[in-house]
Order: structure tokens, then sequence, then C-alpha cells
């Protein structure tokens, strides 16, 4: 080809190519539509407008990622632990210089339901806008009042993330959002009544329960966002816990629950199935107990609406006594480390003690949950203001990792249970993983 046809050739090819460049420049660097004005972040709000913000902060369970213990609240700084290093919460707090005192309602409303904080810049989907999304604009308008005029401002500045260069770059984080992130708020299912799609408002939105409960992909996007995808709130690994099924799964979810016994867990933090612990104690503490009766009872219908999948969840749970044989591995251990609390028979002191025969960390194929809770404790539950006297204790230092091992094969395989027996190694590298749970729990009090 002679340099004249080249470079008539290279010019055709370069224009499809020179415009794909700007349609991706701009979809990257575009601010996503907000139906609020961009108006300075002067005004003052109604006191009952700031006060129904402030629930809807307790249904979105903010101060779980944005709260440290000793810090003002909602101040930041919480390490987050990524495949690619570490981040750190932001400074939500109205402080004009470190928080988001000079946001207006919209980009407060980019930033919560979009991702997308003033100027353009992308927030990590640690930040869980894929659900806020569906918040409703109301509630985003009650949300920013509360959070300019019901949190005391504090001038802390944030912590950079530690993800090395180039991966640190934000841009690609639009074409994620594109692929994974939904765009519309929720929108009520006519063929379903008012407390129905209340309690799917609040799991798919505020309450952002798949964060933890659905089980993500190779994009770390969660694989369903709705109960139109099997995966939805069937169960993940996070953190060091295995957050189980809230789905009808009798195992391994909540098929054994009825709706009463799902708004006691919520209200109370325990009920006759289980007790919360692990990243559930931190939503209980500062959400769940404050959620109104109503919306409790909406959460029960809409899980109890979700189908179990026998495949995946097995042959149902039933008892089954277990025959003594104290020289069974592990059983002496149970017997002189556990038994005084879950009791011999496996069946625990409801509905303080909880059962550990037919637990779900007994009978769920990951034992994450049950090797953390016994080597770290479990973090100090406080119920309407008062620290629960019963707290499960750290075995870090008593047992080895072999029989830290020996006794969760034990339990994960009497009465019924067919979890399946603990590998050492999995104690071994969560032992090096985490730290022993805090007696002393981040408690919000807000106003």
């Amino acid at each position: 080809m002679n340099n004249r046809r080249f470079a008539r050739t290279a010019g055709w090819l370069a224009l499809p190519c020179l415009v794909a460049a700007g349609l991706l420049a701009w979809y990257v660097t575009r601010e996503p539509a907000t139906p609020f004005a961009q108006a300075p972040a002067t005004a003052t709000f109604e006191p009952a407008l700031v006060s129904r913000g402030e629930y809807v902060a307790r249904l979105s369970d903010c101060v779980a990622c944005h709260s440290l213990p000793g810090k003002a609240p909602f101040a930041g700084g919480l390490e987050m632990a990524t495949p690619l290093g570490a981040i750190h919460a932001t400074n939500i707090t109205p402080d004009k210089t470190t928080g988001i005192g000079s946001y207006s309602l919209a980009d407060f409303d980019r930033a919560v339901r979009h991702g997308v904080a003033p100027g353009g810049r992308r927030l990590y989907p640690a930040m869980p806008y894929p659900s806020y999304v569906k918040l409703s604009d109301d509630d985003v308008k009650a949300l920013y009042a509360f959070f300019m005029q019901g949190v005391q401002p504090a001038n802390q500045a944030n912590i950079p993330s530690d993800i090395p260069w180039p991966l640190n770059m934000r841009w690609p984080i639009a074409l994620w959002n594109g692929v994974f992130a939904p765009t519309a708020t929720y929108a009520a299912k006519p063929n379903q009544d008012a407390l129905w799609n209340r309690g799917a408002y609040i799991v798919q939105g505020p309450g952002h329960c798949g964060s933890c409960h659905t089980p993500r992909g190779l994009a770390f996007n969660e694989k369903a966002l709705d109960e139109s995808g099997a995966p939805f709130l069937a169960g993940a690994l996070l953190d060091g816990w295995y957050a189980p099924s809230l789905r009808q799964d009798p195992n391994t979810g909540l098929g054994r629950w009825d709706e009463a016994q799902i708004v006691q867990f919520l209200k109370t933090g325990r009920n006759a199935h289980a007790v919360v612990y692990g990243s559930m104690t931190e939503a209980f503490n500062n959400s769940t107990q404050f959620m109104q009766d109503d919306d409790l009872a909406a959460i029960a219908r809409y899980l109890k609406s979700l189908p179990g999948d026998p495949q995946r969840d097995g042959t149902p749970w039933q008892y089954q006594a277990a025959a003594t044989n104290p020289d069974a591995p592990g059983a002496h251990t149970y017997a002189t480390r556990c038994a005084s609390c879950h009791g011999l028979d496996g069946k625990g002191q409801p509905d303080w003690m909880p059962p550990l025969a037919g637990a779900t960390s007994a009978l769920a194929k990951e034992s994450a949950s049950a090797i953390n809770i016994t080597l770290n404790g479990s973090q100090r539950v406080v119920a309407a203001g008062v620290p629960d006297a019963y707290r499960m204790p750290a075995f870090r230092e008593q047992l080895t990792d072999q029989q830290i091992a020996e006794v969760l094969s034990y339990v994960r395989g009497t009465w019924g249970n067919n979890g399946g027996a603990v590998d050492v190694k999995a104690v071994g590298k969560l032992r090096g993983h985490t730290d022993p749970a805090s007696s002393s729990p981040i408690i919000l009090h807000m106003r």
C-alpha cells in the first residue's frame, strides 16, 4: 500500500476510534442525572424531615462503614480490604473542609444513588450505591437533611487508599457501573401488596442486604439485585464470615423460621434458632433494632416469599440424638468448653444460648463463620441500650488449630448436622487474618 492510500485508510480507521474514544470519555466523566436542582448547600430543614432522615440512616446502616469507636459519628476512617488494596470510608459529616458540608442536594444524590462525587470522581462500589439507587426521592431528601442538620461536623481528614497505580485509576468504575449498577429507583410490583413492596424496598434498597448475603461474580458484582435472580440473598462468603441465605432454604437459610421469628431476631438480636454474630451484630446494634415494627414485619413478609433451592440446600435437617463416645475427636473439647452453654445435646438454651444442632454454621459447607467465632468470639450485642451478658468468648489463646478443627468437625457432624469436617489449615489461615472481636462495639447515639 502506498503512503497516500495508507494515510487515507488510516484516517478512515481513526475516525470511528476517535468517536469511540470521545463517547467513552463522555461516559466516564459525565455526572448522572438527578431530579434535584444544583443549588448551594444553604437550606434549613424542618425538624420532622431531619428526624425522618435519621430513620432512613438507621435503615441504611450508614454508621457501619462511616464510624469508628472513639471517633466522631460519621467521620469515616474504617479500613476495608479489597483484592487490590485497602480503602477507607470517608467523612460524611457536614464539615465543609473534610466532609460533605459543601454538597448540594444534587451532589449528595449523585454520590449516594450513583457513586459519583462532585467533580465526577467515582466512588468504589464498597459504597453500596447499586442498592441505594433504589432509594426514593423523598428518602434521599430526608437523608440529606439529616446529614446537613442532624449530624455534628467533624474536621477529620480522609485517609487515601493504598491501591497502587495504575489500579487506583477510577475511570474504569464507570464502565463497571454501566454493566452492573442499576439506575432506577424501586418500582412497586402491582401484583404484590403494600407490605410486601415495603419489605422489598427496604431489603433491596436502604438495607442493602445483598451486599453481604448475595454471592458475587468475577467482577465482584452481586450476581442478582432483586428476587428475579435465583442467587439473590442465597448466601455468600465475605470478610471471613459466611453470610447465610435469607431465602427459604431450611438448612442454610430461613426455611425453618416463621415471620414472627424473623421480626424477633431483627428486633432483639435473638430467637429460638440463633443469636446475631459477626457482621450482623453491628447491623443489629445500630440498625435493625431501631426499625419500626411495621417495617420489620414487611421485611419478614418479603423474605418469606423468596423460594429456597433444594438442589443447593440438600435434604432438610432433622435432629438426631448423638451416641455417647467421649473418645471421638473433638468430643472432649466440646464437653469441657462448649456444653455448659450449648448443651451436651446441642440444643442450647433458647433464646439466650443458641443451639448448635441445626445451626446454619453447622450445616453450610462453608466453615468460615464457625471457625471465626470460635477463634475470635462474638462482639457485644447491645439491645435497647443493655449489653448482652452472654457473649461468646474467644478461644484462640486456649485452643490450638488442631483442637478447633476437631471440635468444629464434631459439631458439624453431630445431631444430624452435615456441614462437613473442618480443615486445620483453614483454621490457621483465619487465625492469621482475623482479630478477636471487640468487647466495645460501635453504638451510635445519633441525637
